[in-house]
This record gives structure tokens, sequence and C-alpha cells, in this order.
């Protein structure tokens, strides 16, 4: 008579634990946090050496530039790493060699000249940069 009383116990036990355990779940989804794009709306702007213009919006939590250039969807950049940051050479395919005419990819924050490398220009929501094809004098 103990023996069924004790299995009766844990049986009443294990059903309590699978209630709690299902009405834990179905309140954690209930109350999680929403998921978002990124804190920060950004918009980079490539313009080329024929003066075309692709431009992408970035949904991005990325503190720095280059972080947000990584996330524009269908932009593709590259260069060489330097002891000031990643000196960038080629966008999209489109190479600009300050050795052979003096071609440079110039980056601007809000109409103004960047201050920082890549790695090191901060993000700030509503921010739109440039980065244009151009031939120093």
């Amino acid at each position: 008579m103990e023996k069924k009383q004790m299995n009766k116990k844990l049986i009443v036990g294990a059903i309590i634990l699978a209630i709690a355990v299902v009405a834990f779940a179905i309140g954690y989804q209930a109350l999680k946090p929403a998921t978002s794009q990124g804190a920060k709306q950004v918009e980079i702007v490539v313009v080329s050496a024929d003066e075309s213009r692709k431009e992408y919006t970035v949904q991005t939590d990325a503190e720095y530039l280059q972080g947000a250039m990584d996330e524009a969807q269908g932009l593709e950049y590259s260069g060489t790493e330097s002891e000031f940051g990643m000196m960038i050479d080629t966008v999209n395919g489109e190479v600009a060699s300050f050795e052979e005419d003096g071609a440079f990819w110039g980056f601007f924050v809000n109409d103004e000249f960047c201050n920082y490398g890549i790695g090191e220009q901060p993000v700030e929501d509503g921010d739109e940069f440039e980065i244009v094809y151009t031939i120093g004098e």
C-alpha cells in the first residue's frame, strides 16, 4: 500500500512539473523581447569614376563604418591593412590606384570628409556616408 501511494505521489509530482515547464515556456514566448533589424539606420552612397551612384540603406548596430559597410547588401570593397587601418583600393569592383593616376576612394560623413579610417569612423543613427572615387590634385 505504501508503495502505491509513493508511485502516486511521483506521478502527480511529474505532472505538476510538466505543467510548470509548459507554463514557463508559454510565458517566455509571450514576454520575450521583440527582435529588431538594428538600432541605427544609415545611408551609404558609392560614387564611381563615371559619377554613377549606388545607394545602400543599412539597419545596423555597428559602432564603426566598416561594420556598417560589411552589412550593406551588395556593397563589396577590399584593400590592404596598414598602421593607419584598412586602405581601400577597390569598391564594387572598381579600382582606384593612387600610384597610376592619383585616384583614391574618399570617405565622407554628412557632407564632410571623414576624420578617421573606416575601422574607427563612428556610426550614428541618420548618418549619410559617401564613398567617392576621387582623382587627387
